[in-house]
């Protein structure tokens, strides 16, 4: 036994050499103080393509569990709209269901987290009692940053990925999904991206362009959407086709990307919609070509909920095809999000036979990497209910009510410009509260809030209607009547003092909202014309947009337009009874009739009701 007892110490040394030399290469990428490329590299020299495959998979919360992320090493999961753990789950549900998740992702070999994402898109609007702010349609007449506190209100119900926000620059109110969108003009858009680093954190003074920026466990990864052209589809009409030559495109379309790119914005979404014929989610020299390798953008690039099973028609006729094109476009994160073993054998399959490159794989891996390294997912996994308070607190709430007031545009104040109906008197006789907008809280926040398509009624979340608002800040001796769709005798014989009427639009989201009469809903029309005349009346309107209004608007006493100012309706009356002034301005065109659209400002055919840019102006008073 002698004999061997010296080769053998030396190779039994040089195993604990190797095994000691493995564990510290293993450990590298878990180590902060390395490089951020050295961890990346190190971190991909160990992972296997099913590993990588993994990472670029999202799924549906509803299909997630522990053990299936652990199972198929799911690099991201998410909440669609109105997805949630419970019916009003607390934040604290919240966070236990995002940790559940995610310790299958810390169970796997290599221990990567998954990331959650939802959508974000004015508050967190998926969770009850949150703070829901105004839709970036009347966020783009206030210039206002929501991110800060949108970003605390994520955070505190345990996610760390925010689908916001949407850059779009909607040119056709007759689009669903306008209410999405700041504005018609890009520079307001372009001025808007302030969200970001609010929802970020400010990019550190020496940061190299397009690399992703999100500042620890109080910011969140945001998401600039839908890349490119979602507001520019012929008519309007969602996930459609943007008919415009390249110069169009990149002056109109894509001057809020350079601005987001440049503040950090670590990761983009392409659109469903298609550039003068060819579908945005197989567009490689946009998504590669352009956003990539032009505009040098290092976050990662992710789809659209089923964005490539919809690259054919009918959607996922030809779902091996639409891997191929979407993976080979450039999206590095694929939002499947429920048919994930579909989608992980089909592109585990093409990278095999050579038909999408490994380089493709390891560049969409390198971009997800980069995001969950540099805002420290590694160092902080799981959430805790250190933030919990932050959910729906007064300060934010304060925050939504100040952008509420700067949101609300004034376009008519009597019927004579020397004799103007607001501020009105909070001391009075009797007034009148009227229309189905006034006490109802879902139609205030509209589509996007609680579900996806939004919820009428007062149920839905915590918040204060127009009504009670209006109840709130009038004298007490002034008595308030409530009448959602009062006859033209009622009001006659009542003797109000005057009546403030609130109509406006349902609620809807997306394709559901498209809409080619841009109408207010029934019975909004007709309470508008019993009412207004028979008193002296100020008319609200709760829209997504611009809707048909010429018709009533020279029996409407004063007109204004409040957008979808979300639950802080005391904001609509701070204004109305002059605590502030009115001070917005149309970040929108207001058409006449809809035959006119699409009609944007500077079009050679101008000739709106109320034009970009207009906004009559109050004074706050004492009454």
């Amino acid at each position: 036994m002698g004999r061997f007892s010296i080769p053998l110490l030396g190779f039994l040394v040089l195993c604990c050499l190797a095994l000691v030399s493995e564990a510290t290469t293993y450990a590298k990428y878990k180590d902060s103080k390395q490089p951020l490329s050295a961890r990346i590299k190190n971190l991909m020299n160990q992972m296997t393509l099913e590993e990588k495959i993994g990472q670029m998979v999202q799924i549906e919360r509803n299909v997630a569990t522990a053990d299936v992320v652990n199972k198929y090493f799911i690099g991201s999961v998410l909440s669609g709209g109105g997805s949630v753990p419970a019916p009003k789950a607390s934040p604290e549900t919240w966070v236990n269901m995002v940790n559940e998740i995610q310790k299958g992702s810390l169970s796997t070999r290599l221990a990567i987290p998954m990331l959650y994402g939802i959508d974000a898109v004015h508050g967190h609007n998926n969770v009850y009692n949150a703070t829901i702010f105004p839709h970036n349609v009347g966020l783009g007449v206030t210039r206002q940053k929501i991110g800060e506190a949108t970003a605390l209100e994520v955070r505190a119900t345990g996610i760390p990925y925010a689908f916001a926000p949407c850059i779009a620059v909607c040119r056709d109110p007759r689009w669903g999904r306008c209410y999405e969108s700041y504005s018609e003009d890009h520079k307001i858009v372009q001025a808007m991206t302030e969200i970001i680093p609010g929802l970020q954190g400010d990019l550190p003074a020496n940061s190299k362009k397009g690399v992703p920026f999100v500042d620890g466990k109080k910011k969140v990864v945001a998401c600039a959407k839908h890349y490119l052209g979602d507001g520019g589809t012929t008519k309007g009409i969602n996930e459609n086709n943007t008919v415009i030559n390249l110069n169009g495109l990149l002056s109109i379309h894509m001057p809020a990307y350079y601005n987001a790119i440049s503040k950090g914005v670590a990761s983009v979404m392409v659109s469903y919609s298609s550039w003068n014929g060819k579908k945005m989610h197989a567009n490689h020299e946009l998504v590669t070509g352009f956003l990539k390798n032009k505009l040098k953008f290092r976050g990662f690039v992710i789809s659209d909920w089923e964005g490539i099973d919809r690259i054919t028609s009918p959607p996922h006729a030809n779902y091996s095809y639409s891997v191929e094109a979407g993976v080979g476009a450039g999206i590095d994160m694929i939002m499947v999000p429920n048919n994930y073993k579909e989608f992980i054998d089909d592109l585990t399959y093409q990278v095999k036979k050579n038909i999408i490159p490994m380089s493709r794989i390891d560049d969409a891996v390198k971009r997800i990497l980069r995001v969950k390294f540099v805002m420290g997912l590694f160092e902080n996994p799981l959430a805790d209910y250190s933030l919990v308070n932050q959910l729906g607190s007064q300060e934010h709430r304060e925050l939504a009510k100040e952008a509420v007031r700067k949101s609300l545009v004034l376009l008519k104040n009597g019927k004579y410009a020397d004799k103007p109906l607001l501020p009105l008197a909070k001391k009075a006789t009797k007034i009148l509260v009227a229309g189905s907008h006034a006490d109802n809280l879902g139609y205030q926040c509209g589509g996007w809030t609680i579900t996806w398509q939004g919820l009428g009624g007062n149920d839905l979340t915590t918040g204060t209607t127009i009504l009670n608002a209006v109840k709130n800040t009038v004298d007490s001796s002034t008595q308030v009547v409530y009448n959602e769709n009062p006859d033209v005798n009622f009001v006659k014989s009542n003797k109000f003092t005057y009546a403030i009427v609130v109509v406006g639009e349902p609620t809807y989201a997306e394709t559901f909202g498209d809409s080619l009469n841009l109408t207010i809903s029934e019975p909004g029309p007709s309470t508008i014309n019993n009412v207004c005349g028979a008193v002296k009346c100020v008319v609200v309107v709760i829209s997504g947009r611009p809707v048909v209004i010429q018709p009533y608007l020279a029996k409407i006493d004063a007109l204004v337009a409040a957008w979808l100012p979300g639950t802080e309706g005391q904001g609509v009356a701070d204004v109305l009874f002059g605590d502030y002034g009115f001070t917005g301005k149309l970040a929108r065109t207001w058409f006449k009739t809809v035959d006119q659209l699409p009609m944007n400002v500077g079009d050679a055919h101008y000739d709106p009701l109320f034009p970009f840019g207009f906004g009559l102006t109050t004074k706050p008073t004492k009454n």
